[in-house]
């Protein structure tokens, strides 16, 4: 059955996507639609997908080469939008943190070639360049303040769905922690982090009502979907996230009595609903203090556990066990050295057991599972050099919307640049106890947002350039309105 669903995927998705292409080039409608459902319904990809050379069975981060409907909408969006870009518009420009991400992913390509095994790196590496088409994609089609509110809407019904389907999870089917459509949890924890912050941006800037009050609504669904998630760190990565937004987005000139009004009925409706969790999110952060958490002398699977493993492999491996090959040297090497004598893989076309044998009481699962800290997972696979080249991605994203902080204008290309920012922080924080930043529902939507930020901020650098030529050619140099603009450009 499989073979043949692989059969029909192979047949049918070149045609999809050129027919997606030359639809997209003939309507501009069109490709807004194509937009808004990539926002959407990226959240449920991985149940709209075909997984070829599958390995379901492997305990890594990508298990086959994933092809999905969001592909095919993302390189539709992309090629039109280099074949037939809107009037006025160039076909390109080259988005900021672009070339970073190619070095880290040409990085990430020699760690596959020089690693055993590479198939399952190999299914990484293909999800990390469906990442970098859906990046550009959002980077040459958010160009205006309409594409921008397309994105904010899309946003909105994508929280509002989750929460809504989280509530009735909750209420409804008894489930103890909510995962949405996404299938877990933490990654619905983690995506609300990520997309919740832009939503109060939108709330603050010169939108038009209807929107604002649209985004309103989803935040409140957003903030009962990841207190229903029952994620310790969730939760925490939330409160940080949505008042540093908050904090960055509301000049004390712009606060009034009806702002005041608004935030206490937001905050006692929040109170409400935390209350209304509290038991169940008591007993979670109770389970274990921090310090147990990250205690690297004993022999759980706790957050310290992972942070031992990625130090011995670094100690071992200055250039890492290879990319996804995690769940495998852990599983056949540095866990048994450590004292986890997981089950090992036999290599990479045979089922290992999944049974955990009798003795084994530290074991959560036969094999491995990804290293539960994005920082941890990089060092252990990539190694010193590929950490290092990470970081540094990071920080050039972190630089971009940080540009945005200075100056408090409400206008929309402004005020969603902090949005997008601290969308950054969101995935960031929790990405400290998570791997999940490589699920493909949250690195697609994170590089939707990453695009949507690269594009403010070369139209930020765009204007700041047109307006240095004017005070230029008018020769305002010696003058107190030019020297004005340089304290205000930085």
């Amino acid at each position: 059955m499989a073979e043949y669903k692989n059969l029909i995927g192979l047949t049918l998705l070149p045609m999809a996507i050129m027919a997606g292409i030359a639809a997209t080039c003939l309507s501009r409608r069109l490709r807004d639609l194509f937009f808004f459902l990539l926002v959407v319904f990226t959240p449920m990809t991985q149940r709209l997908d075909v997984n070829f050379v599958s390995r379901e069975w492997y305990r890594g981060s990508s298990r086959g080469f994933e092809f999905s409907s969001m592909d095919i909408l993302s390189l539709s969006i992309l090629f039109s939008s280099l074949l037939r870009p809107h009037r006025g518009q160039s076909r390109w420009y080259w988005p900021a943190s672009l070339g970073f991400t190619l070095v880290f992913f040409l990085y990430a390509g020699f760690s596959v070639a020089i690693s055993d095994p590479q198939l399952f790196g190999l299914f990484e590496l293909s999800k990390m360049l469906r990442g970098i088409f859906v990046f550009l994609a959002a980077a040459l089609f958010v160009r205006t303040n309409r594409e921008l509110r397309l994105l904010v809407v899309a946003l909105g019904c994508a929280v509002c769905w989750q929460g809504g389907l989280g509530l009735y999870q909750r209420y409804h089917d008894g489930a103890y922690r909510v995962t949405g459509i996404i299938g877990d949890p933490n990654s619905l924890s983690m995506y609300l982090c990520m997309v919740s912050p832009v939503l109060v941006a939108a709330i603050s800037s010169d939108f038009q009502k209807w929107v604002k009050r649209f985004c309103i609504v989803s935040l409140l669904l957003g903030g009962v979907g990841i207190i229903l998630t029952i994620s310790r760190a969730g939760v925490a990565a939330m409160v940080a996230v949505l008042a540093g937004a908050a904090i960055a987005c509301t000049p004390i000139a712009e606060i009034t009595p009806k702002k005041i009004v608004a935030g206490v009925l937001a905050v006692a409706i929040a109170a409400g609903i935390f209350a209304k969790a509290w038991a169940t999110l008591q007993e979670r952060y109770q389970g274990a203090t921090l310090a147990e958490e990250y205690d690297t002398s004993s022999k759980s699977q706790g957050r310290g556990y992972y942070i031992l493993i990625a130090r011995t492999i670094a100690a071992d491996r200055w250039l890492g066990v290879g990319l996804n090959n995690w769940s495998y040297w852990v599983s056949n090497e540095y866990g048994p050295k450590l004292g986890w004598h997981f089950v090992p893989y036999i290599g990479t076309e045979n089922y290992p057991s999944d049974v955990v044998p009798s003795g084994r009481k530290n074991l959560d699962a036969a094999q491995a599972a990804p290293a539960h800290n994005l920082g941890a997972l990089t060092l252990g696979e990539l190694g010193i050099p590929g950490f290092m080249i990470f970081l540094i991605v990071w920080l050039r994203w972190f630089q971009m919307g940080a540009t945005f902080l200075w100056k408090r204008i409400s206008a929309p290309e402004h005020r969603m640049g902090i949005g997008f920012f601290f969308a950054c922080w969101g995935i960031f924080l929790q990405s400290l106890t998570e791997w999940v930043y490589r699920q493909t529902a949250i690195f697609f939507t994170f590089n939707i947002i990453l695009g949507a930020l690269a594009s403010l901020y070369w139209l930020k650098r765009q204007r700041k350039q047109a307006r240095l030529a004017a005070f230029n050619e008018v020769d305002f140099d010696e003058t107190p309105e030019f020297e004005r603009f340089e304290r205000e450009e930085g």
